[in-house]
């Protein structure tokens, strides 16, 4: 077994609670899991179960309390932030509502240029075509490059929101909620998007999902997370045939057997 590109090691994170004065509340409570080079893990629970603030911890979107987080062996837990930026690259987000992460006075063509300039991976004059190719790459007409996000439909905006992803050409993105706004069409046409870049880029998948179906679907792998703690995690097959943990058995108590 090679070396996990993502391994989470008794992360924990809080926040003040705004309902009691000086306390904290535990959002992530000692939760560690790995996640493979390649592989799509599957993170489920409830809405307030803590995968959210989990997928934005390990970004470092949200700052963990204590426990370390590590890519490919580096931790990054706790760097500043200039330290941090060479990793950043490699982690990206795919958001529930890409609507509102679109600026909305920029054209798509300008929003997936800015990476590529910031970030000088290409000339200048090429940085056209490169959008062109990433448009091509999730399913775009060239075209739309010059359209404003409130000119595209939820699943052609999330669309765009993936080629944001893949610009830097990451090794890790998270998608969080990324096809529950969608309807059952589009949301089926995503999924295959995703699974498709999967197997041509190569890149790991931390899919956050309340919808069983869907992880089912999609995942290798499945995590449980309940009030802030992993209760179980095992491969797809397994975890329906035969869940351990009662939480688990409770929520495939409501997904109908296929």
């Amino acid at each position: 077994m090679t070396e996990p590109l993502l391994t989470l090691d008794r992360l924990t994170v809080e926040f003040p609670d705004p309902h009691r004065r000086g306390a904290r509340m535990r959002a992530v409570d000692d939760v560690s899991l790995t996640l493979q080079a390649g592989e799509i893990l599957g993170l489920v629970g409830e809405s307030g179960s803590g995968k959210t603030t989990l997928g934005k911890t390990l970004l470092r979107l949200c700052a963990p309390r204590s426990g370390r987080i590590l890519l490919r062996g580096t931790d990054i837990s706790h760097l500043a932030e200039g330290a941090l930026r060479p990793h950043r690259r490699q982690m990206q987000m795919v958001f529930q509502d890409p609507l509102s992460s679109f600026n909305p006075r920029q054209t798509i063509g300008a929003a997936l240029a800015v990476p590529l300039r910031l970030h000088r991976l290409c000339p200048p004059d090429r940085i056209a075509a490169a959008v062109e190719s990433l448009l091509a790459d999730v399913g775009l007409p060239k075209d739309f490059s010059r359209r404003f996000p409130h000119q595209l439909s939820g699943g052609q905006l999330q669309r765009a929101a993936i080629g944001r992803a893949l610009v830097l050409s990451p090794a890790l993105i998270v998608a969080d909620e990324a096809v529950s706004k969608l309807d059952v069409s589009v949301r089926a046409q995503i999924l295959n998007l995703l699974r498709r870049v999967h197997a041509e880029k190569g890149l790991s998948l931390l899919f956050i999902t309340h919808d069983l179906h869907v992880a089912r679907f999609l995942c290798h792998r499945i995590a449980v997370m309940r009030r802030g703690r992993l209760v179980e995690i095992g491969p797809t097959a397994r975890l329906f045939a035969a869940p351990e943990h009662a939480y688990t058995k409770a929520l495939l108590g409501t997904v109908a057997p296929v």
